[in-house]
């Protein structure tokens, strides 16, 4: 947990606000130092630490107490509004959070090669599922009446991309930091959307959200850059498979209705916060061309069903949602993505007459042309 005091500004007028900016590396840093523990700076955070684990610890230290207690000791010593009067009748300032960032940064031992993945990253989380509107990973229900923005957004500043996930009014941003770590941090204006007070008193809760968020987006990531699948794995999903007396249909790669389904249950919103049917219902009526009325409910019962069986999809405890499996995101992303990417292009460009000598149908062509000299000189051409 990162905070420290930093700036103390009073207003001037009534009711006398007072606003105190905290930044919790350099107070670390601090704790650091004093303990007698090596560390080296990273800017806004560590980069190398002789004791990672005490280092944690101090961190996790900071507590809403000991902030409430420097606060006091400095409105002890700095003019303020309240006379000692006013302080007598019970008038004091009383602590909230206006705003809190949490940031968890990922040192990389060869910082190029860990650039590249993170533009990689990018490229590969920016189409996952196509949502129109992205709450990410932050475990919250989205209605049409929750206000705010649900967008995700890459910006560049000079070569270096970063990207940014909003969520009401609250934000994700990921960045290479300084060119040698992978910087994640969210921070929280809103705390109301996570049905959260103010109070300085509910900063564990704060912290626990903007930490899993953190931990949610690269696990998503995480998986996304890691699905390979082996010929018994695939086959178990491709095929049918029988659950005790209960016979359930595979989830064949090449067929256009699963591929709608996966790319439906991948959208962000229900990778953070689950789904019912009745989610997905227009997500997946929509990926089909279809209306939402068009498509039954008894068919999406059935198809909740098949991922169900088939270990891609758990029923949230004493709810009607369901959630993805971590395999069932390595699964969905690795059925859409080389189908999309690999196996539906690559086909077009074969297949296509009007296409004019594409590289893959040149390869291909030389390739034939090869196999047919061979068969020729080995004089075995039917």
């Amino acid at each position: 947990m990162n905070l420290s005091l930093s700036s103390l500004k009073f207003g001037s007028y009534f009711p006398y606000n007072a606003k105190v900016c905290l930044n919790g590396h350099e107070w670390l840093k601090r704790q650091l130092t004093k303990a007698g523990i090596k560390y080296e700076a990273l800017d806004n955070g560590l980069l190398r630490c002789s004791d990672p684990r005490r280092a944690q610890a101090l961190a996790d230290s900071l507590s809403a107490a000991k902030i409430d207690a420097l606060l006091r000791k400095w409105l002890q010593g700095l003019p303020h509004p309240f006379t000692a009067a006013d302080q007598r009748a019970g008038y004091r300032y009383e602590p909230f959070i206006w705003q809190c960032e949490f940031s968890l940064t990922q040192v990389l031992d060869r910082p190029l090669s860990g650039r590249v993945f993170f533009e990689e990253v990018i490229r590969e989380n920016l189409d996952l599922g196509r949502p129109d509107q992205v709450a990410l990973i932050f475990a919250r229900r989205v209605t049409r009446r929750t206000p705010g923005w649900f967008r995700t957004r890459v910006l560049t500043e000079g070569v270096m991309p970063s990207l940014h996930l909003d969520y009401w009014w609250n934000r994700i941003k990921q960045y290479f930091k300084e060119g040698r770590g992978l910087r994640t941090e969210t921070t929280i204006n809103h705390p109301a959307a996570f049905k959260v007070l103010k109070r300085l008193q509910s900063l564990p809760q704060w912290r626990q959200i903007g930490f899993q968020a953190n931990r949610r987006l690269l696990d998503v990531q995480k998986i996304s850059q890691d699905c390979a699948l082996g010929e018994a794995a695939f086959a178990k999903v491709n095929q049918p498979i029988q659950v005790e007396d209960r016979r359930v249909s595979g989830l064949r790669y090449g067929e256009g209705r699963v591929q709608a389904l996966l790319s439906a249950v991948l959208l962000f919103v229900f990778v953070a916060n689950g789904f019912s049917a009745k989610d997905l219902r227009p997500k997946l009526a929509a990926l089909l061309g279809l209306r939402a009325d068009q498509l039954s409910a008894g068919r999406v019962t059935y198809d909740l069903r098949r991922l169900r069986l088939h270990g891609l999809i758990q029923r949230i405890p004493r709810t009607h949602r369901y959630r993805l499996t971590e395999r069932g995101i390595q699964i969905a992303a690795f059925w859409t993505r080389t189908y999309n990417r690999l196996l539906r292009p690559g086909l077009a460009q074969l297949a296509d007459p009007a296409c004019e000598s594409p590289p893959l149908r040149r390869k291909f062509l030389a390739l034939a042309n090869a196999i047919d000299q061979a068969v020729a000189q080995a004089k075995i051409a039917a």
